[in-house]
C-alpha cells in the first residue's frame, strides 16, 4: 500500500481539522515499519506500513507519555491517535517532533562519548517501573524475549551463507550466545537501538525515537549496537558493567540481524551486516571485545 502526502492530508482534514492548515510533507528519512510526515514544525504523522505494525500505535500512545515523565531525555510520543478508514485501514498517530539529527546524519560523532551517553540512557530507561508493560511476543518481534525463537531462521541463514562465511565457527558462537537465559527482573526494552533511532544535538546523544517494538523483559537486544556500530574502545565503554551472559545474548542479537540481512537488497544493510560479522569473528579469534575493521 502506498502512503502518500495526499492521503495524510485527507486523514488530517477529516479527523483532526484543527491541524489541517499545517504544511504536510515526508520526513527526510522514514522508517520501514512506519511512514512519517511532518505536520507543521512541531508535529509529525506516523502511519504503520503494514498490518503487523499497526499494534504499535496503541502501545506507543499508552506508554510513551509515561516513560517521558520518568526520563530526562526526550522520547517520541503521540498527542493524538487517528482511526482506520476505508482508504487507510490501520490506526495512526500524531506525534511531537523532536528537534535534532539522527546518528546516521552525524558521521563525525565521538563514539566514546556516545557509548557512555547511550549506556547511561539505557540504564535510565531500564530503571523506570515497568509493571503492566507489554511483554515480549510476536507483536514486538520478541524483543526482550529469548533469542532462541529465531533458531530456525538463523540455521537457515547459516545454510544459505555456508559458501561465503565460516558458518561452523559462527554456529559455535551462536550456540554460546543462546546458551544462557535471562533470570533477572523484566525491564523496559526499546527494542531497536540503532543509528536511525538515536537523536543527536551538537554531536552528542539527545534522545530516542521509534519505540514501535517497545516491550519489557531481557534488555540484551538493546546492546546489539556494540557490534553493529561501535569500534573496539567504544564497544568496551558501551558494555561496561553488563553481565557476561547478557553480553553473549546481545552478541547473539547482533549476529542474528547480520545473518538475515547479509544479502539484503539495501546496500547499507549489507555493508553493516558484513562489518558486524567481521567484528564478531575478530572478537572470537582474539578474545577481545571486538575490533573496528572498517
Amino acid at each position: 500500500m502506498e502512503i502518500t502526502t495526499e492521503m495524510v492530508k485527507r486523514l488530517i482534514k477529516e479527523q483532526f481539522p484543527k491541524w489541517s492548515h499545517l504544511k504536510i510533507y515526508p520526513v527526510e528519512k522514514s522508517g520501514h515499519d512506519n511512514r512519517t510526515f511532518h505536520l507543521g514544525k512541531e508535529l509529525t504523522v506516523r502511519l504503520p506500513s503494514a498490518e503487523e505494525y499497526a499494534g504499535q500505535i496503541e502501545k506507543e500512545s499508552r506508554w510513551l507519555p509515561y516513560l517521558q515523565e520518568h526520563l530526562d531525555y526526550p522520547v517520541s510520543k503521540s498527542v493524538a491517535v487517528g482511526k482506520p478508514t476505508d482508504y487507510y485501514p490501520f490506526p495512526w498517530s500524531v506525534n511531537c517532533w523532536i528537534q535534532g539529527e539522527t546518528l546516521l546524519e552525524c558521521p563525525a560523532a565521538d563514539k566514546k562519548l556516545l557509548a557512555q551517553d547511550l549506556a547511561d540512557a539505557l540504564r535510565k530507561l531500564q530503571a523506570v517501573g515497568c509493571e503492566g508493560g507489554p511483554g515480549a511476543g510476536v507483536q514486538n518481534f520478541y524483543r526482550g524475549g529469548s533469542l532462541k525463537v529465531y533458531e530456525q531462521e538463523t540455521q537457515e541463514a547459516f545454510d544459505k551463507l555456508k559458501d561465503r562465511l565460516p558458518t561452523e565457527i559462527l554456529g559455535k558462537i551462536w550456540n554460546e550466545c543462546i546458551a544462557e537465559s535471562y533470570n533477572g527482573q523484566p525491564v523496559w526494552v526499546h527494542g531497536d537501538v540503532a543509528p536511525g533511532n538515536i537523536l543527536m544535538r551538537e554531536q552528542r546523544f539527545w534522545g530516542l525515537i521509534d519505540f514501535g517494538v517497545l516491550g519489557t523483559g531481557d534488555p540484551a537486544c538493546d546492546y546489539a549496537m556494540a557490534w553493529t556500530y561501535f569500534d573496539t574502545e567504544s564497544r568496551k565503554i558501551f558494555l561496561q558493567g553488563i553481565p557476561e551472559d547478557m553480553v553473549k545474548r546481545a552478541r547473539g542479537w547482533a549476529l542474528w540481524k547480520a545473518l538475515i540481512t547479509y544479502e539484503d537488497a539495501n546496500p547499507y544493510f549489507r555493508k553493516n551486516a558484513e562489518e558486524t560479522v567481521r567484528a564478531i569473528l575478530y572478537e572470537h579469534q582474539h578474545g577481545e571485545c571486538g575490533k573496528d575493521l572498517n
